[in-house]
């Protein structure tokens, strides 16, 4: 690992890491993307992974531009980048999803994607706006252009015991619903939970269709390594189980990913409690400073990805990366390690 973090703040102090993979210390090569096109240094955050027409397609949070670096009439605040690729390794940025509904003036971020009856569906939410922040949904034929839901924003968290924020949303089908899962805070925004919603499968996922499941949260920061946030959700299905991962802490607190799973979608089971499934790096490893806000994804050979962002600078810089999960007596673990 500390091979990779020497490659990394070579190549940032000469402004020549675009989007390539390094090498670990046995000479794999190892996923490490970071788009410096806005800042002028690597800067990728909440990575979701599609397969569509036999590419992958990334999707990522990227910042807002430096102001040297941005273009006459630049969009203002944060975006959705999307990069493609062949091998999950190299990647090449072929897009942008920009503001364009009023309620995304300040910016978008955290595009979550899912395949339903051809169709790609977008969950995101906005950004910049406090506690007024909410999903959104979009739809799109080719996972690059997408078409604005009229009744954005959709969802935003109810009841007296959170503060109505609606950020890092993630989506699951289960049976004839499709659950929602997203982060909002308490009345006074200092501790940071999750929320569950549902909708009918077959119903359009405008405003009118979603229902918050249950008058409290989902999951809520309790262990120590969680600190006072449980954000960033990513379920997947496995041998019938809902598995969610998660991130626990605020960003660079170190946020850590942890996991839980559930027979309902609604009650969950913590799987790892006395550390993480994936801690953040040691001192001189490339994300010593947080791994966080898991995205998975299944490929059509089974195999389950965990993607995550990480950085060793507090936050100067962003880079996404995965790992291979293996499964073992109902809980998930990282191969290799």
């Amino acid at each position: 690992m500390k091979t990779i973090i020497a490659i990394i703040l070579f190549c940032c102090g000469f402004g020549i890491f675009p989007n390539q993979p390094v090498a670990d210390a046995a000479g794999n090569r190892v996923m490490m993307f970071g788009d410096s096109s806005r800042l002028g240094r690597p800067f990728a955050k909440d990575p979701c992974v599609l397969k569509l027409g036999g590419r992958y397609l990334l999707y990522y949070s990227t910042a807002p531009y430096d102001k040297k670096l941005a273009p006459p009439g630049a969009p203002k605040g944060w975006a959705i980048g999307i990069a493609e690729s062949t091998n999950l390794l190299d990647w090449k940025k072929v897009g942008e999803i920009l503001p364009e509904q009023a309620c995304e003036k300040n910016g978008l971020v955290n595009g979550r994607t899912i395949v339903l009856d051809g169709k790609v569906h977008l969950f995101y939410n906005t950004y910049g706006n406090g506690k007024l922040d909410a999903i959104c949904h979009a739809v799109s034929d080719d996972g690059l252009s997408f078409r604005r839901d009229p009744t954005n924003p959709i969802i935003r968290a109810t009841g007296d015991w959170n503060s109505g924020r609606g950020i890092d949303c993630d989506v699951i089908e289960h049976g004839n619903k499709l659950l929602l899962y997203f982060a909002t805070r308490d009345p006074s925004m200092k501790v940071q939970m999750l929320v569950a919603m549902a909708a009918d499968r077959h119903s359009d996922f405008g405003r009118p269709a979603w229902k918050q499941l249950g008058d409290g949260p989902v999951l809520k920061p309790e262990l120590p390594w969680e600190t006072k946030c449980i954000e960033a959700p990513a379920p997947v299905r496995h041998d019938g189980r809902i598995y969610l991962f998660y991130g626990g802490g605020y960003n660079n607190d170190p946020q850590q990913i942890g996991c839980a799973v559930s027979d309902d979608g609604l009650r969950f089971t913590r799987l790892f409690v006395e550390r993480p499934l994936l801690p953040n790096g040691k001192p001189g490893e490339w994300n010593s400073s947080e791994s966080g806000h898991p995205g998975i994804f299944v490929d059509d050979d089974g195999q389950t990805y965990m993607f995550y962002q990480g950085n060793p600078d507090r936050g100067r810089t962003w880079f996404l990366s995965w790992v291979k999960l293996g499964w073992k007596d109902g809980k998930p673990y990282i191969i290799g390690q």
